[in-house]
């Protein structure tokens, strides 16, 4: 008689890992970012801890992995067909809008900026340079050669639209919906913003 396959945690490990992965999501958007103990990790996701270290190395490596998995500008890259002969314009609003409507519907990364702004860890400042790493290559091999001695003041403009999307997103997110007079958790005033960021990478190119 052929030897029965049992399923488990040890043999199914790339499902396990999502599934601790999965829990740290859980906890984050739930519990915020002070649920996130390596037993609270576990019981979430259905496993014992010893795993954690086992698949991990640590619970900060798990949480690593689970930050990065989720943070936008760690991931982006232009798409394929995205032509960059306008010095990165195009890319830009791309970019930019996307990022608009990912933090609106990504409620888990809301916490990790959260997070970012109100405690200090080497987990998150390694996010923060990681981001940066990102952002460093995208302005030095497109859009700095466009705008040549002026490369700064458009790094300038790009902070403040990023930030302004952060801060819009959170906002609207957990206290009000009201900015500005603009009812932004309506398609309506959420059009208005993506045109008012549009116009502004179009002005910066125009100068």
């Amino acid at each position: 008689m052929p030897r029965k396959v049992v399923q488990g945690p040890i043999r199914d490990k790339e499902k396990t890992k999502q599934k601790l992965l999965n829990a740290v999501g859980k906890i984050l958007k739930t519990k915020g970012y002070s649920g996130l103990m390596v037993s609270k990790i576990a019981a979430v996701a259905g496993f014992d801890k010893k795993l954690i270290y086992e698949y991990f190395g640590s619970t900060d490596k798990l949480i690593d992995e689970y930050i990065k998995s989720q943070d936008y500008w760690s991931k982006f890259a232009p798409e394929g067909d995205v032509d960059l002969s306008d010095g990165g314009k195009e890319m830009s609003k791309l970019a930019i809008l996307n990022q608009f409507e990912t933090l609106k519907k990504n409620k888990e990364l809301q916490k990790i900026l959260v997070w970012e702004m109100s405690e200090s860890r080497p987990i998150l400042k390694k996010l923060l340079d990681q981001r940066e790493e990102v952002g460093e290559e995208l302005f030095k091999n497109i859009t700095d050669p466009h705008f040549g001695d002026k490369a700064e003041e458009y790094r300038a403009i790009t902070a403040i639209l990023v930030a302004g999307i952060y801060h819009l997103n959170l906002y609207t997110g957990h206290n009000g919906s009201t900015f500005c007079g603009i009812e932004m958790k309506t398609e309506e005033g959420r059009k208005k913003i993506e045109k008012a960021l549009v116009d502004i990478i179009d002005y910066a190119y125009s100068k």
